[in-house]
């Protein structure tokens, strides 16, 4: 029997190859000779340098980049075929780099993204994979910017200031003194995330408070970014701010998308194509998939079903495993998961189920137990 293993990450507890290993140890010890493969998973999000460097057999480089709130960070990215770039955005500007009691959307730049592709520019990158899941920002991706070479200045004619507070003091803007070798860079967006720049279901009202944002300040940072977007058509003509992902990861998607020529594309489909998984999952018996939590929202693009609709494609029967099942689960079995199965073996409080030598026990017995039933 072959198994494919493809598991997103169990946030907070294991990550996608420790889930992915302890399902492959569980079917070992369950079906002699069994063959399993193992693949590192993620949606665009957390997680994405890892899956596609581990599963394109690529390389890692750190960089020391600007924090969030300033200071300085190391940020990791990947390097596959020589001249790709893999890039997380949470790696520079992310929302873990971050104390929760210092959370600002505010005052939080994406200037260290733009340091980690000047970067990877240096080492000679022109292709680019970037993950927007996990920001702490809300500045429309204008501190990338200013670190890439844009303009973004104040009515004196000085750079305006980091954070979602620059945006109301742009007056004007330049894209000349960009740096002349994203020219011939191509930039491929691995983003789930539909909503507008603006509006009722903009980055601001949809995400900002996650970040540390007041009701107030998301009614204001809404304003400053619709400064921002009319700035831009000067400049930008075709740039539409209501077009679906531009706010994505507080409005890098539009920053991408109009100012570096950036495609924005499903984070899982992505991933999939990168790591080369249909070629295992056509050769397969059973695929295995799942997350830290199975609900309705899980068949809205995420990665498990991304990892199903592929299996389904060559006719593969789907197992799932999860940490915990939500409303609307069921809708999964519409979506070419077959069976899915929480982990947790007796009522528990949170805490001790997220545990990582818990969970990793957990996910193995379930597993050993639904193979049982899969052995000749």
């Amino acid at each position: 029997m072959k198994v494919v293993v493809a598991i997103d990450s169990f946030k907070g507890s294991l990550s996608s190859i420790e889930a992915g290993n302890a399902v492959s140890l569980a079917v070992k010890e369950t079906i002699e000779n069994a063959e399993v493969k193992v693949f590192s998973l993620a949606d665009g999000g957390e997680g994405t340098v890892e899956s596609i460097v581990l599963g394109a057999k690529g390389e890692y480089k750190t960089v020391t980049v600007t924090a969030p709130l300033g200071g300085k960070v190391k940020s990791r990215y990947g390097i596959i075929n020589g001249d790709t770039a893999i890039i997380e955005v949470a790696s520079s500007a992310g929302i873990t780099l971050v104390k929760k009691e210092q959370l600002n959307p505010l005052k939080a730049t994406t200037f260290g993204v733009g340091e980690t592709i000047l970067n990877a520019l240096d080492n000679g990158s022109r292709k680019f994979i970037i993950g927007l899941g996990g920001s702490a920002t809300n500045d429309c991706g204008v501190g990338m910017l200013q670190a890439l070479g844009f303009s973004f200045l104040d009515k004196d004619n000085n750079p305006v200031s980091f954070g979602a507070e620059g945006l109301k003091d742009i007056a004007s803007i330049s894209i000349d003194k960009a740096d002349k070798r994203l020219k011939d860079c191509v930039f491929q967006i691995a983003c789930d995330v539909k909503n507008p720049l603006t509006g009722d279901l903009g980055c601001s009202e949809v995400f900002s408070r996650q970040k540390g944002a007041t009701d107030e300040q998301v009614r204001v940072m809404d304003n400053y970014i619709q400064n921002f977007a009319n700035l831009t058509k000067t400049v930008i003509p075709c740039a539409d701010e209501m077009r679906e992902g531009m706010g994505a990861a507080g409005g890098l998607g539009y920053a991408f998308s109009y100012y570096l020529n950036g495609k924005i594309s499903s984070g899982i489909e992505l991933v999939i194509d990168k790591i080369s998984l249909e070629k295992e999952i056509a050769s397969a018996d059973i695929v295995v998939t799942g997350e830290g939590k199975l609900d309705g929202q899980s068949a809205m693009g995420k990665a498990p079903v991304g990892v199903s609709t592929l299996a389904k494609k060559h006719g593969k029967k789907v197992i799932a495993f999860c940490g915990a099942v939500g409303d609307g689960a069921e809708k999964l079995n519409e979506f070419g998961i077959d069976a899915f199965f929480p982990i947790v073996k007796t009522p528990c409080s949170l805490e001790y189920a997220m545990k990582k030598e818990v969970a990793f026990e957990n996910l193995k017995a379930t597993a050993k137990q639904v193979f049982n039933l899969l052995k000749d």
